[in-house]
């Protein structure tokens, strides 16, 4: 991989293209606003599809920097600066949803938002980084507005609702950024995306081309049995025992039936649900959790033996099974012609040394739906306070997680650049 990285920049380096002469001061100038922004969201987070005042202050922000704005897929904001220069339509996009999480720490701008979600008082924070996501591109945004004159082509904003996903079996955001034509209108070329993470060191920017990030799939299982007195577990079928045998397996599915040579494969029941009683074996369980893949016909194999693992191994025990599966995110696919084109451009951001190849990982994200109509492109960009080590950093979340914030001028960058060199390395 690293061979890969030194010969694009040899061979791309000399088509990256200058941005003007008081770039470098505008980004330093941004800076500090960056922060301010990212300490303001992360003080008032907002849960999926509720962020109503989150969208409110973007779509305020951009109409101050002169961008067109819309509002999209309920709480999204569409943003549309038309460039001084010709040139293509770039797209780059934010998430900016929080979670169910109540923060722990001391930090003088901590969430202390609450609340309630699926009938439980909870916290409400940006346990994954998304107020980073939303400030850097509102950074980007004041920068690209006041060299506007120099911008070649049009740069579309997307700062999109419900990456976290919403309750039920509501669309993701990016589903429905997509659906409502925020690609079409003006048609884009190409999309790039960013997401902070903590076990990365702080300013560095990792990336792999092809499958990076895992599709997400979600399930139900409803297993059948016959109601019965605990004394008498003769007299029923228990649907407790079957479910603990599909469990079971389940993961030999993983295990003993897929090729792990050629993608991972992740199946995980994180919620059972059965009975009343300590004496009743109950009539009905219910289970539910996910499944993460890393290529798209290994998802569909998998699909279908769930399906036939579930209804096969509650027939031998005389009950019945019902699998629902709903895909909430595709594999996120990094084109591989646009990550060569794009590397110089990530390099003038974080520097030489500063762009790290890495490997795909089982998280899953809904920017994978932006790359089913145009070229994609989602890479890191480490935020990890430097006294700890990548075993000590807080995880995404969680109570604890936590982000050095000093270094989110990488990202403007990284997005400025690349908006200005995609304008060159496209050209046929």
């Amino acid at each position: 991989m690293k061979l890969i990285l030194s010969f694009c920049l040899l061979a791309l380096s000399s088509t990256a293209q200058n941005l003007p002469p008081t770039y470098d001061q505008l980004v330093k100038d941004e800076t500090p606003k960056v922060v301010e922004w990212r300490r303001y969201f992360h003080q008032h987070p907002e849960l999926s599809n509720q962020e109503f005042n989150t969208s409110q202050k973007i779509e305020a922000t951009l109409k101050q920097f002169g961008i067109e704005t819309k509002i999209v897929a309920g709480t999204g904001v569409m943003g549309i600066l038309r460039g001084g220069k010709p040139g293509p339509v770039v797209a780059l996009r934010a998430d900016i949803d929080a979670l169910p999480v109540t923060e722990r720490n001391s930090l003088s701008f901590r969430s202390t938002a609450t609340t309630d979600y699926n009938g439980q008082k909870v916290g409400v924070m940006h346990a994954c980084g998304h107020d980073s996501h939303i400030s850097m591109l509102l950074g980007t945004a004041e920068v690209l507005s006041k060299m506007k004159s120099e911008v070649p082509g049009t740069v579309v904003f997307l700062f999109q609702p419900a990456e976290e996903g919403a309750l039920g079996n509501e669309p993701s955001g990016a589903f429905l950024m997509v659906k409502q034509g925020v690609l079409d209108n003006p048609k884009v070329d190409a999309v790039f995306g960013i997401h902070i993470e903590t076990f990365g060191d702080l300013g560095k920017i990792y990336y792999k081309p092809e499958a990076f990030m895992a599709s997400s799939d979600w399930f139900t299982i409803k297993v059948k049995g016959k109601q019965s007195h605990g004394a008498d577990p003769w007299k029923g079928i228990d649907p407790i025992v079957v479910s603990a045998e599909i469990i079971q397996n389940l993961q030999t599915i993983v295990s003993r039936q897929m090729d792990l040579t050629q993608a991972p494969v992740i199946i995980t029941v994180g919620k059972i649900n059965a009975g009343v009683r300590p004496n009743i074996i109950p009539e009905e369980a219910i289970m539910e959790g996910t499944i993460r893949t890393l290529d798209s016909k290994m998802q569909t194999e998998v699909h279908e033996r769930i399906r036939n693992t579930v209804k096969s191994v509650a027939a031998i025990y005389g009950a019945t099974a019902e699998v629902e599966i709903t895909t909430k995110t595709l594999v996120t696919y990094n084109d591989p012609k646009l990550v060569a084109q794009s590397l110089p451009s990530l390099v003038k951001a974080a520097g030489e040394n500063g762009v790290v190849p890495y490997h795909w990982v089982t998280g899953a994200e809904d920017f994978s739906y932006y790359g089913t109509r145009a070229p994609s492109f989602f890479f890191y960009l480490g935020a990890r306070d430097p006294k700890l080590t990548m075993d000590q950093a807080p995880a995404h979340h969680t109570p604890d997680f936590y982000i050095d914030d000093s270094r989110l001028d990488v990202g403007v960058k990284a997005f400025c650049q690349l908006v200005f060199d995609y304008a060159k390395t496209s050209k046929k």
